[in-house]
Formats: C-alpha cells, structure tokens, sequence
C-alpha cells in the first residue's frame, strides 16, 4: 500500500513533505488522551489564576504568548529539535537530556517535565523500541522518538508547541472558569505564533537557549506553597 503524503505550505514556512502516518503519530503522542498526565499539571498557570492576573481571555493570550516566545515553551522547542536532530547519537542525547534538567528552574518544573518525560517513553514504547528510556524531560523524550521516527521536525515541532498552548488553555477553562468556546478561540490566535516558533526552533541550536519569563518561574516556585491546589504544578 502506498503511504500518502501531505504537503504543509504557509506563507512564512518552507512547504514541509509529512506522511499520513507521520501525521497520526503526532496525533496520538500529543494528544490530550496519550498517557503522560498532563491534565494535571498547570505549569504554574494556578498560581496567577489564584491570583487574578490570568481571569480572561486576553490575559490567557498574553501568558501563552510569553511562554511560547521567550519562555519555557521556547527553550523547550530549542531542546525537542537538539534531541530530534540526536536521536541517533545515544552520547549526545544524554548530554541534550542533562542539560534539559539543568535548565528546570524549580522542583515542581523538573517533577513535571521528568514524569512527563517518562510516562511519554513508556506509552511510545508500542510503536517500537525507544531512543532513551526513565525519567527524561518531556521535550527531550518526545523530539528523541520523533527524531528515530523519521517525523520532519517542524511539524513536529508545531504539533508540540500546539500542545502545549491547548493543555494551558484546558488549564484555564476548568480553573478561571472560561468557556470552551472562548478556549478554542484563544487557541484559533496562537496559531501564527506557534507556526513562526516552530520555524524559528527548527533552525535553532543549543546557543539559541534562553528565557526572559521571570513571573513565570516565580509562579511555579510559588505553587508549591498554595494552600489548595487543584493540579500537581
């Protein structure tokens, strides 16, 4: 049977050649119903929700939008394409997964990210054997099987920012309240965004490193010490 092929053109990315069965991998091993937990993390979302800086949908925007472009979701994009780009070199991806616990800047962000990372190795382990296995950072993990998947790194890396940005958005619907509706929509206006970072992150390197989300981290540290929590960061 012949393998169709899809191809992804935008006006600011390089048409991208993806396979359909490239495409249904990302669509299970990010989806929301793929065994990693990540419904329960907030990444320290509830902790600027208690505290009534995130209460709408352009606060949610603004926050995403951050994280995505100088923040943790951006280092995280630069790691995921190390680790793409190493999946064959089992001596290099161990230093791209040191360095990703290195970075994590406080012990509920390394507990998500390592868990995370984990649990992600264990459930790909069905479409064969994997490039790392134990507790390994998420986007690490994730950008290693892509990588020895053959799965082309943008979309790849846009599937993984996209998820990202949705389980936030999930985060904020439950816990702000917002509607699903206003949730989708806030979804709908990172999509230029996401696909800029993905580009941007396809053609980093680890010199490309770097975070300027200060309030982010804080929030996280300051997590831990909420006295009712709903979500394990």
């Amino acid at each position: 049977m012949t393998t169709a092929i899809t191809t992804i053109t935008t006006p600011s990315m390089t048409t991208v050649m993806i396979t359909d069965a490239h495409l249904l991998r990302l669509q299970t091993w990010l989806s929301p119903a793929f065994p990693v937990g990540a419904f329960s993390y907030s990444h320290g979302l509830e902790t600027v929700i208690v505290d009534g800086v995130v209460a709408n949908p352009d606060a949610l925007t603004a926050w995403i939008s951050g994280l995505v472009e100088f923040g943790s979701a951006w280092t995280d994009a630069v790691l995921f394409a190390a680790a793409w780009r190493a999946a064959g070199d089992a001596s290099v991806l161990a230093e791209v997964a040191e360095l990703a616990q290195a970075l994590c800047p406080s012990l509920e962000r390394r507990r998500e990210t390592l868990s995370q990372g984990e649990a992600f190795l264990i459930a790909a382990g069905a479409w064969g054997q994997t490039p790392l296995f134990g507790p390994i950072a998420y986007p690490v993990a994730v950008g290693a099987v892509c990588g020895a998947a053959g799965v082309p790194l943008r979309p790849a890396l846009a599937a993984w920012l996209q998820a990202f940005a949705a389980n936030l958005v999930s985060v904020a619907v439950r816990f702000v309240p917002l509607g699903q509706t206003q949730g989708v929509a806030v979804i709908a206006g990172l999509a230029p965004l996401l696909l800029a970072t993905a580009e941007r992150a396809a053609a980093s390197t680890l010199d490309d490193l770097g975070a300027a989300s200060l309030v982010s981290d804080i929030a996280a540290m300051r997590h831990e010490t909420l006295s009712t929590r709903i979500f394990i960061t």
